[in-house]
């Protein structure tokens, strides 16, 4: 390793410190539109509105959120999370499922990203293979506001600091779709592909505008 390499994470810290000290106060970023008014079909299957219990939303912080199950002759074909942070601050920031599906009993038996096309542009979409005891499970999350979308945490870190930093916005979104496995889509990471190509857009037209 080069010596100036060696100094590239101090470097980073300390930009991280600056923009840190810098911080506007936050703005509070409302949404153009609710998130229940993204469209209740996706792909020919039809959504029914789930509710999140008033102790998940406290502990999860979100502002606003839409919690849909997509159903095909009485099995669900999928499901579809957008949580809406209208600003992030100490305690209050959005939580990487990442994190949170261990937690719930999923273990990741493969982890990636897949590029999916979106009007006429190719963005990047974690994707995650789970498993809980016999059941499996597709996941497509990414993280999407302030005119981006973006999969890396380290990334969304940044740019959150820098944003707060410059412009006093923190405002973004988490928007997750989970394909369980169970033999009712025969190609989960094709369905994924498309509900996602659909979100990106539906999504963007809801959160506030880019500065």
């Amino acid at each position: 390793m080069l010596d100036w390499q060696r100094w590239i994470p101090a470097a980073a810290f300390g930009a991280g410190c600056v923009l840190l000290l810098s911080v506007q106060r936050q703005q509070v970023m409302a949404l153009r539109a609710p998130l229940e008014t993204i469209p209740i079909e996706i792909e020919g299957f039809r959504g029914f509105d789930q509710v999140i219990s008033e102790e998940e939303q406290r502990v999860a912080g979100m502002s606003d959120y839409v919690l849909r199950s997509f159903t095909r002759d009485s099995l669900v074909a999928f499901s579809v999370y957008v949580g809406y942070y209208e600003q992030q601050t100490q305690g209050r920031t959005i939580h990487s499922p990442r994190n949170c599906l261990p937690g719930a009993g999923w273990e990741a038996l493969s982890a990636g990203r897949e590029p999916v096309p979106v009007a006429g542009d190719t963005v990047l979409i974690n994707r995650y293979q789970l498993a809980n005891g016999d059941a499996r499970a597709l996941v497509y999350y990414w993280y999407q506001g302030r005119g981006r979308v973006e999969s890396s945490e380290y990334k969304v870190k940044w740019d959150l600091l820098r944003d707060a930093a410059l412009t006093g916005r923190s405002e973004e979104a988490l928007v997750r779709i989970v394909v369980p496995m169970n033999g009712a889509i025969t190609d989960p990471d094709a369905l994924a592909r498309k509900i996602a190509a659909e979100l990106v857009p539906e999504v963007e037209k809801r959160l506030p505008a880019p500065a």
